[in-house]
């Protein structure tokens, strides 16, 4: 039986409200420039109440030939889930770019999937009541410290995230964990809710993400909600909150929250926040909001070291049942560097690839089941790439990189590029010499070694080096 057919709590949602939620599921999904050329110009052009019909705009023939071929099928899954029921999806060419805002009809539709703090009842009393009993996490229980695989790049965060399950409130209050996608944040704050929630059932925990937040105060502003709103936030004893840099210029989500905030810290009750960004670096966020991040401990998740990945790759097969063996791990390994999310997509494959063909899994298989990633992976990073970031983000010249000069301000980007390029390539020591003017492979040796060990201490450089990496893998 369907949600509709027995909810356990009618609220009200909107075509507008899937649609915020949508971009939001995308902008997670998809890097910035992917967002940004494919999904950004859609429109949600109407919603046919009768027919379950949502009708979106490409603003030109080829993207929206694109779209249908390519994003057409996740469209469709996130408005399923949204609605509750099958809704019916039509693509059309859209040249004036008609708003969402004014467009679609936004008649409400009784569903299950948002706060009772914002669901405006003609029954006052009734309202109330379900506010005050309304305790949706959110939280996902497969996300917790057993699960977690920990290295060098993340032990910080999560030796931090475990005082903060075991003392909240009180130990790293806020606490802010920045990294690139799919190293582990969101499991991270997860697993702080999911200890937390064992701990003591009847805590008020909330995990949302900010585009979510944002559609909250939406809704609060246009139903007049704001102190139902207020009551619901400021009275959680834990708030995770996740990609605060969806908040960049929307001023009254920022006020709302720092309300918020202030009223959670004052109460003894722990906010953690994520983001992609160093607090100091987001733009279009307040900086009295800055400051207050800053108030608490800041920790980077770093991309996980080739180990880490190993160790990754072989828990999680065993958990699917297929053992992988360590070379097959280490060959995988070697070639996806970015994150977590991308090794284990790239383990889907080769367990789809084994179960369909009925083979073990080896190193020839591997490379078999992810021929088209590794091309991918082998066009998008290369020495010349990583020259040219490394140049571009010190303010030198690309000829640098090839020169025999040696004043610190290019020997030590040189050196750093040395570092990416033995790390992000699989070029050998004599090839990446000589694509640096000829230099000895002793001389790329040296480079590795003291860039690698100066980045384990210096925290500085290793945010850095993260920045470029990001850059080169954007």
């Amino acid at each position: 039986m369907s949600n509709l057919q027995n909810p356990p709590a009618l609220k009200l949602l909107s075509p507008l409200g899937f649609w915020d939620g949508a971009l939001g599921t995308f902008a997670r999904e998809l890097s910035p420039q992917q967002f940004k050329t494919w999904i950004q110009p859609l429109t949600l052009i109407s919603y046919n109440e009768s027919e379950y019909l949502l009708t979106i705009g490409a603003p030109n023939r080829f993207k929206l030939d694109w779209i249908k071929k390519t994003f057409s099928d996740r469209f469709q899954e996130l408005a399923t889930e949204y609605f509750g029921y099958a809704i019916s999806l039509n693509f059309v060419l859209n040249v004036d770019g008609a708003s969402s805002q004014t467009a679609v009809e936004t008649s409400p539709i009784e569903v299950v999937g948002l706060p009772v703090a914002l669901i405006n009842h003609d029954n006052p009393s009734t309202d109330e009541h379900a506010f005050e009993i309304e305790d949706h996490s959110k939280l996902n229980p497969n996300l917790t410290f057993e699960t977690f695989v920990t290295g060098k790049a993340n032990q910080l965060a999560r030796a931090a995230s475990i005082q903060v399950a075991h003392n909240p409130g009180t130990s790293y209050n806020p606490m802010f964990l920045y990294g690139g996608v799919g190293l582990g944040k969101t499991h991270l704050i997860h697993a702080i809710g999911n200890h937390l929630l064992k701990e003591k059932p009847g805590a008020r925990i909330r995990y949302i993400h900010a585009e979510q937040y944002v559609s909250d105060v939406v809704r609060a502003y246009q139903q007049k909600a704001f102190d139902r709103f207020k009551r619901y936030y400021h009275s959680l004893d834990l708030l995770l909150i996740d990609d605060i840099q969806f908040f960049s210029g929307k001023s009254r989500t920022q006020e709302e929250f720092f309300y918020a905030f202030e009223a959670l810290l004052s109460n003894k009750s722990q906010v953690i926040i994520t983001s992609d960004t160093y607090p100091k670096e987001m733009a279009g966020i307040d900086d009295r909001l800055i400051s207050r991040f800053d108030s608490g401990l800041t920790v980077a998740i770093e991309p996980p070291e080739l180990e880490m990945r190993v160790a990754i790759l072989m828990k999680k097969a065993l958990i699917e049942g297929i053992p992988m063996s360590e070379d097959v791990a280490f060959f995988v390994a070697k070639h996806l560097r970015s994150n977590v999310r991308e090794l284990e997509g790239a383990l889907r494959k080769i367990l789809a690839f084994v179960r369909f063909h009925g083979k073990e899994v080896t190193i020839e298989v591997a490379r078999m089941a992810l021929k088209d990633l590794l091309s991918i992976q082998n066009r998008q990073i290369s020495v010349e790439n990583i020259q040219k970031s490394v140049a571009d983000f010190y303010s030198i010249k690309v000829a640098d990189m090839y020169s025999k000069r040696r004043p610190a301000n290019i020997a030590r980007p040189r050196q750093i590029a040395m570092f990416m390029a033995k790390e992000l390539t699989q070029k050998s020591l004599p090839e990446i010499g000589e694509l640096f003017g000829g230099r000895d492979h002793t001389t790329v040796l040296h480079a590795v070694r003291k860039i690698g060990e100066e980045r384990t201490r210096d925290g500085q450089l290793n945010h850095e080096i993260h920045v470029i990496e990001q850059t080169l893998k954007s």
